[in-house]
């Protein structure tokens, strides 16, 4: 089994934390979110791993990964930072957002399961999503179940609760079959887009395609994506507030409503 981190992003909500390195080196608890994923991958077994840099490259310098590079950072975003490793996407896969953290037995979870496409996602993330924002529907975005847990919808901004079973996090597997289904699509929605719109999302140029918008796009043509349920047990850092609010946590003794640091 490999891993690939996506780590290209800027983290310009995380300034000026990341003024001079990506946000995937903040430190959280101690170690940088790279450092913590990587010792999760390690303790599970899991060596063969690729990190996708971009901005400021140059300051993650990790030993015995596979770096692969998104030169055009600025202008694509998870999709396209993924299939610059396109080359390691094969057999049984494991792909991970580079701002997020989480204990080990969520990544075993994702692991042992034997499905082709398969997706992590929180259950419990309604009392998480209140403590970073005002207004949860802001940033939160649908997730719809059938009734054997298999995603229907993913990904969409909402305004009714009601619509949402769950939050993507970031962490997901391809194996099998479905890491060549994955690529596959990806090749023929790029070549669709070169003759007219983006057929992943109309609203924004194919290289700017959010890695939701990818899954969507598996799931309308008829791909089965699992979807493998936690309650908390993770963290994305994505802003000065989020860093703030672990860092209190952590100081008031509260972490562990969210994550439980001795699992990580």
């Amino acid at each position: 089994m490999k891993a690939i981190i996506l780590a290209a992003g800027q983290g310009q909500r995380l300034r000026p934390l990341t003024n001079d390195k990506p946000k995937c080196l903040v430190k959280l608890f101690s170690k940088s979110l790279l450092d913590w994923q990587i010792k999760n991958f390690h303790d599970l077994g899991i060596f063969d791993i690729s990190i996708v840099k971009g901005y400021k490259a140059q300051t993650i310098t990790i030993a015995n990964v596979n770096y692969f590079l998104n030169s055009k950072y600025e202008e694509t975003n998870m999709v396209e930072t993924l299939f610059c490793a396109e080359n390691k996407l094969d057999g049984k896969v494991i792909i991970s957002y580079g701002d997020i953290i989480y204990e080990k037995n969520v990544l075993e979870k994702l692991v042992d399961d034997d499905f082709d496409m398969s997706v992590i996602i929180d259950k419990n993330w309604k009392e998480y999503w209140k403590m970073r924002f005002q207004n949860p529907l802001n940033d939160a975005e649908s997730l719809i179940l059938d009734d054997k847990g298999f995603i229907k919808n993913i990904g969409q901004k909402v305004n009714d609760i009601e619509r949402i079973q769950g939050q993507y996090i970031g962490l997901m597997k391809f194996q099998n079959s479905g890491t060549t289904i994955l690529k596959e699509f990806y090749k023929k929605a790029k070549n669709l887009s070169k003759t007219g719109s983006n057929p992943l999302n109309s609203s924004i140029p194919f290289q700017k395609s959010y890695m939701t918008d990818l899954l969507q796009g598996l799931i309308d043509e008829g791909h089965k994506i699992k979807s493998i349920p936690i309650n908390n047990g993770w963290l994305e850092l994505d802003s000065i507030n989020d860093y703030n609010l672990y860092n209190k946590k952590f100081n008031d003794n509260t972490i562990s409503e969210l994550i439980n640091l001795e699992k990580l």
